[in-house]
């Protein structure tokens, strides 16, 4: 399968109630305005073990959330699948629903994570602060095209991303 007819699901979680923690479902809205083919968004607040049944139906998985902290406006980074003792019914990690997938599924998908950089997540609100929209419009404008093509591992790649986002280096 080549990586333009590869089967790609966006999971995008956490709490728009919450401020910046919105920014997973907010990355996820806006993908599902872009109608991208071939690409399936599913929105929800948490990960939960029954989302290892819809990865295990995709070759590329990419796991979108608000990030407290760490490198702005996001980053990117490979899920490798993590079995862990028990599950929480507050939500599962990428790596535990990647490791549940693999025991579903003949193969393990390509999986990666974003993080895109939020600020306030300590008070309720339905709105983000101005710096997570602007890092959502800067993930959102850098991954569309790497989203169409399949090709998320490239884009891991050092020299990929000093030449398309030279922002995310400083």
């Amino acid at each position: 399968m080549s990586l333009g007819t590869s089967r790609l699901l966006v999971l995008c979680y956490g709490n728009p109630g919450r401020l910046d923690d919105g920014l997973g479902p907010a990355f996820g809205e806006a993908l599902e305005r872009e109608k991208l083919p071939g690409v399936t968004v599913e929105i929800d607040y948490q990960l939960t073990v029954e989302d290892a049944v819809a990865v295990a139906q995709h070759d590329i998985i990419l796991f979108a959330d608000a990030a407290m902290r760490g490198q702005a406006p996001f980053f990117l980074h490979t899920v490798q699948p993590k079995s862990s003792l028990g599950f929480s019914s507050h939500g599962a990690e990428p790596e535990q629903i990647l490791a549940l997938a693999a025991d579903l599924a003949t193969h393990t998908p390509q999986a990666f994570a974003l993080g895109i950089r939020g600020y306030e997540f300590d008070e309720f609100g339905e709105v983000l602060s101005p710096g997570a929209v602007a890092n959502l419009a800067a993930a959102l404008q850098w991954l569309i095209p790497i989203l169409v093509r399949r090709d998320l591992a490239s884009a891991l790649h050092p020299h990929t991303r000093q030449e398309t986002t030279p922002a995310m280096e400083g």
